[in-house]
């Protein structure tokens, strides 16, 4: 006898997929009879006969569609998948961790990655969400920002757009009474969990860096990019070492001495290749390029003692009036 056509019949197939992909883990399975009901109440009819011969046609498609026999029962469930609960949990953190997400969107993206995996395991990703609250960024844009500069650097343009600070208000205002920047885009990178935008500067022929979550009204405008030339040797790992919390400044070789305990703390910060000289037994030195900055002296100051500047004369002075400054700010 035909099989009884229901109102999505030409829709099985697909949904059978989402039966799998959403109904059935390693966990939990389905029974035939189960499988069918739930195409039912997809408006879809279907017997034994054909569930069976849709389910060699998923399998032969690349569904990892695993029946297992208990009892006088067989259970059918989805085996592996694009990606595995363990990987999608590194994801949501990721994306929850992420300063540079909005809350909102944070939760938009985190939905998505539950439709990856069962609505079981889903639900085991949204309970990790939970554990974790972070200081979240407040600009919603910076979502579309980064897809607006990849598209201007894909495109070999130059951009326009409004810097801003927040005030006291929580409102956002925009810097140098809102005038327009215009750069060239060459790289965006990801650092201490905030996008940037590297870009040429062809007014004052520099390369600068820009926090993409502070950028509004970005336009993709047809004047060719600047600055292939300051590009060519470009290296962002080299340019993220040199600053201190993206905070430029001039850029100067400094020797820092430091006792030998904190060699671990030198390495994570300025990377294997830089050279250790031996001092004495307790200590050593090192000299390393940095964008000598107050970030930088905060950081040295942040170590307590344990590593200190030594050279050169004027990076050392400029540390020595921050220290006398600082004590009379605080009476000391």
């Amino acid at each position: 006898m035909a099989e009884r056509k229901g109102d999505n019949q030409k829709l099985k197939m697909l949904y059978l997929v989402r039966i799998f992909e959403r109904e059935t883990d390693d966990g939990h399975a389905l029974t035939m009879p189960q499988i069918i009901s739930k195409l039912e109440a997809y408006g879809v009819n279907a017997d034994r006969k054909t569930v069976y011969r849709d389910i060699e046609e998923l399998r032969k498609f690349g569904l990892d569609i695993i029946a297992t026999r208990e009892n006088r029962s067989c259970y059918y469930h989805l085996g592996s998948r694009d990606f595995e609960l363990p990987e999608l949990k590194l994801l949501v953190d990721s994306v929850q961790s992420s300063k540079f997400i909005t809350d909102k969107k944070s939760s938009q993206l985190i939905k998505k990655l539950e439709s990856l995996v069962s609505k079981y395991e889903g639900s085991k990703l949204q309970r990790q969400v939970l554990i974790s609250g972070r200081i979240k960024t407040m600009n919603e844009s910076i979502y579309y920002n980064v897809d607006k500069l990849h598209e201007a650097i894909g495109a070999d343009r130059q951009i326009r757009f409004k810097y801003f600070d927040w005030n006291l208000k929580k409102e956002m205002e925009p810097r140098y009474d809102g005038r327009w920047y215009q750069l060239s885009p060459w790289a965006l990178m990801w650092d201490d969990e905030r996008y940037y935008l590297v870009a040429y500067d062809s007014v004052h022929d520099t390369v600068r860096h820009y926090r993409v979550d502070k950028m509004t009204d970005i336009h993709i405008i047809d004047d060719k990019r600047e600055g292939k030339d300051a590009f060519k040797e470009f290296n962002i790992a080299h340019y993220t070492n040199t600053l201190f919390g993206m905070f430029a400044g001039d850029e100067t070789k400094v020797t820092i001495e430091a006792e030998n305990r904190m060699v671990s703390v030198i390495i994570d910060r300025f990377g294997k290749d830089i050279i250790i000289v031996p001092v004495d037994e307790e200590h050593f030195r090192t000299t390393v390029t940095v964008a000598v900055s107050r970030q930088f002296f905060g950081w040295i100051m942040a170590l307590d003692g344990d590593v200190r500047i030594v050279a050169p004369d004027s990076v050392v002075e400029q540390m020595q009036d921050l220290i006398e400054e600082l004590s009379r700010q605080y009476g000391m």
